[in-house]
């Protein structure tokens, strides 16, 4: 039995609840799949989205910055949820998810489109942090850690599938349309989880003044900052992997969506690979994926010049991301067992604010130095969290 198996088994649900928790189980996965996409559809339909609303590449990728920024208000949320049935919030945190796609896909401007984009970062926050405490309520013990893994399995297949299917779409049909496909999907998961979910009272309330005591314990503040550099890392590079793989590789909006597609197919075997190693010791996995990801950025920086030899460097940068959900998240609820939403919380803002602060920091390195630039800054700072990694304080097993 892993140590995600043990975690605070006592509020596990009943056993008349065990037959629908799996049901419910791929519920919030699912949910957690749309709002993770919804907040990265624009990594890879930047190019179309600053020619049609008339701005920079750079400051069309403000649209995901805008977005993290606002995921990070997750810890308020939860604390202004209180004892919200979260049968309620988070069918209602959807919605909002589906309106500000919505908005999206209708914006005659870069200022409306801001504004779509604030309404999915609340809403996505909101989403991730309810989700991260709900495995072990949703099914029998022996079956909590199977069940984390598959609701966090999807935010990492999101992000690793999400971005080349909305690319994919918006190649066939627009990439308005993409928005509105996304604003679709939040509507009908937000439907399905408030006729399936069961009765979820908060365990216990959220409280702001107990997110720095948390964070005193070493392993949660290391795993904070492994998240931080890791994430930053990968979106630095990642945003702009589209002008990267046009200007380096020649490829066309077809191939790019191609090689994006494979990049999304490795990173779903890289998800439950990683799941595994992560279940039992995340320190591990998060060494391995840092790895495999600094290597693939650094090399095709300086050698990905043929789509065949960058899309096989895609395939090992997407095994290694896949994991990256599943392994941080692992870490941090063996670092809090006692206080899941909390901790969740802490992980949505922290990895939120990475996800801004990497693709702002890449927009500028594009800006400054042109899309390689981006990559190196990429693999700089995933080479710096191996290290905060190997030499900081890990859960037990790890």
């Amino acid at each position: 039995m892993t140590e995600i198996d043990t975690i605070d088994t006592e509020s596990a649900p009943p056993h008349h609840l065990s037959a629908r928790g799996w049901s419910a189980v791929a519920v919030v996965a699912v949910g957690t799949f749309t709002v993770v996409t919804s907040e990265m559809l624009p990594v890879g339909l930047l190019t179309p989205m600053s020619e049609a609303l008339r701005v920079s590449g750079g400051l069309a990728g403000l649209a995901l910055t805008i977005t993290g920024l606002l995921a990070m208000t997750a810890p308020l949320l939860m604390a202004a949820l209180g004892r919200v049935d979260r049968r309620r919030s988070l069918p209602v945190l959807l919605l909002v998810v589906a309106a500000g796609n919505l908005l999206c896909a209708v914006a005659p401007n870069f200022a409306v489109l801001v504004a779509g984009r604030v309404l999915v970062g609340v809403g996505m926050g909101g989403v991730w942090a309810i989700s991260g405490s709900l495995g072990v309520r949703l099914v029998p013990p022996r079956s909590v850690g199977a069940a984390t893994a598959v609701i966090f399995s999807g935010i990492a297949v999101a992000s690793v599938l999400g971005v080349p299917a909305g690319t994919y779409l918006g190649a066939l049909a627009g990439w308005r349309t993409a928005f509105a496909a996304a604003a679709v999907l939040a509507l009908l998961v937000a439907v399905t989880a408030a006729a399936i979910l069961p009765a979820l009272p908060p365990e216990r309330g959220v409280s702001l003044t107990e997110l720095p005591r948390l964070l005193a314990d070493t392993r949660l503040r290391t795993g904070m900052i492994v998240v931080a550099l890791l994430v930053a890392g990968h979106f630095a590079a990642y945003t702009y992997i589209r002008p990267v793989l046009e200007q380096r590789t020649h490829a066309d909006a077809a191939t790019v969506s191609a090689l994006l597609l494979g990049y999304g197919f490795a990173g779903v075997l890289g998800t439950f690979l990683f799941g595994r190693i992560a279940s039992r010791a995340p320190r591990r996995a998060v060494l391995i994926i840092c790895a495999g990801l600094a290597a693939a950025v650094a090399v095709l920086a300086c050698a990905g010049g043929s789509p065949v030899w960058a899309g096989a460097l895609l395939l090992v940068w997407g095994v290694a991301y896949g994991g990256v959900s599943v392994s941080t998240q692992s870490w941090t609820l063996m670092a809090a067992p006692g206080a899941r939403e909390a901790a969740s919380a802490i992980l949505v803002a922290v990895f939120n604010a990475a996800i801004a602060v990497g693709a702002l920091g890449g927009g500028r390195a594009v800006d400054g130095g042109g899309p390689a630039a981006a990559l190196w800054l990429g693999a700089g700072l995933v080479i710096v969290a191996a290290a905060a990694a190997a030499l900081g304080k890990a859960p037990r097993g790890s």
